[in-house]
């Protein structure tokens, strides 16, 4: 059992020594990654495909890796919004590690680029363990998923520096307690925004974008109670917040 633990360290370990490195070469070249987490379902990539074109749109240099087990159907998606798009194939694995984000971007992503989106694997457990370099953490969660979610993952949702709600104009029809569910997520990760959206309508996507482009321009992060690294860059080389995650036990 020791054994195993010490292994899934190293791992983890040398997995943070790559994260670190492509987020400060990221921010060598004045950008930022936002990773995004969510179960399968939530809504991420069509939100994702909105902020996006919102960003094309304002003439923000903008990018989106996106992952997923098998096809290259949300790459194809994204690509619609106008901004660059490429699908990573993970082969089975239920995470993204910065190993994998790094070799997808060596040669493909675009020197202008200033937002990266990483639409990560659908699953809130193993990709809550891995920082992929990111300067912001997004875990999303849809309406229909149930208020208690984020006590049953408080390892992602306490690892997010932004928390968005999606398919809000479904919190009827699915008797959401959205009263219930931002205590839940301050109950894990005080004083973390939570963002409500709906794709379908607009509602949230600016708020979104408006937050992540903030971050671009070196305002403060929210330090979430399991992100303990201090050194994460923003693309002025200032230290924005707190990325790395330390797994719970």
């Amino acid at each position: 059992m020791c054994q195993s633990a010490d292994v899934r360290q190293a791992v983890l370990a040398k997995n943070d020594g790559l994260a670190d490195a492509l987020r400060d070469d990221l921010a060598r070249r004045g950008a930022i990654m936002v990773n995004l987490l969510s179960s399968p379902g939530s809504g991420k990539t069509e939100l994702l495909g909105r902020v996006l074109a919102r960003a094309v749109r304002r003439g923000v240099p903008v990018a989106a890796l996106t992952a997923d087990l098998a096809t290259e159907n949300d790459a194809r998606r994204l690509a619609r919004s106008g901004a660059p798009a490429k699908q990573l194939l993970t082969d089975g694995l239920c995470h993204l590690e910065a190993r994998q984000v790094r070799g997808h971007l060596e040669g493909w992503l675009p020197e202008t680029t200033e937002l990266l989106f990483v639409e990560n694997v659908g699953n809130l457990v193993c990709p809550a363990s891995y920082d992929l370099g990111e300067t912001l953490r997004v875990v999303l969660m849809a309406v229909t998923e149930g208020e208690d979610k984020p006590l049953k993952y408080p390892t992602a949702f306490g690892s997010a520096h932004l928390v968005v709600l999606t398919k809000t104009d479904l919190a009827g029809p699915a008797g959401f307690d959205e009263t219930a569910f931002r205590t839940h997520v301050h109950r894990v990760n005080p004083g973390v925004e939570i963002v409500g959206s709906c794709a379908r309508t607009g509602d949230g996507v600016g708020t979104v974008l408006e937050r992540v482009l903030a971050v671009r321009n070196g305002a403060p992060v929210h330090r979430p109670p399991l992100a303990p690294h201090p050194h994460v860059h923003g693309p002025d080389g200032s230290v924005t917040g707190h990325a790395h995650v330390t797994p719970a036990p």
